[in-house]
């Protein structure tokens, strides 16, 4: 995966729209801080008040829904695995399962997750990877996520 920017670890949205098929307002990835290829990703994911989904969870105490803290580190998860296959454009990364999810804390308006995603198993098209979710360097959320690739 090239980079964008003069950091040679990190990968911005134009590089992120090419690689994962999301767009708005499922996209859950603002940029990638670090990247080791097919080892290890941190994506960024700025949490603000103008998210669709505080409208209704919950309008007079908006908190990011779980399921989409789980999707925003399976998108990282996803980018991760798409630069360890040929022809990233013609592929598709679908997740299977996740595992050991925990929620530790809420996520709220404001707040700037961090995921780190690490590849612990890999097959030809089935792979295994641990996430974890941090707010702040505290864990807000971290679950095991296998997840298999295919042609689009």
């Amino acid at each position: 995966m090239s980079k964008t920017r003069e950091e040679p670890n990190q990968i911005e949205i134009g590089k992120i729209l090419e690689y994962l098929p999301h767009r708005y307002p499922f996209l859950l990835i603002d940029r990638v801080v670090e990247f080791e290829s097919g080892h290890r990703i941190v994506g960024l994911k700025n949490v603000t008040m103008n998210e669709p989904f505080f409208q209704g969870h919950f309008p007079d105490h908006p908190i990011m829904p779980g399921v989409l803290i789980l999707e925003a580190m399976a998108q990282a998860g996803g980018l991760l695995l798409m630069d360890t296959v040929e022809d990233p454009k013609d592929k598709l990364v679908y997740f299977m399962s996740a595992d050991k999810v925990k929620w530790r804390k809420p996520v709220v308006p404001g707040d700037q997750l961090l995921f780190e995603v690490h590849l612990i198993q890999s097959r030809p098209n089935v792979c295994k990877m641990k996430g974890v979710g941090r707010v702040e360097g505290e864990i807000v959320t971290e679950a095991i996520l296998t997840a298999s690739i295919a042609e689009k």
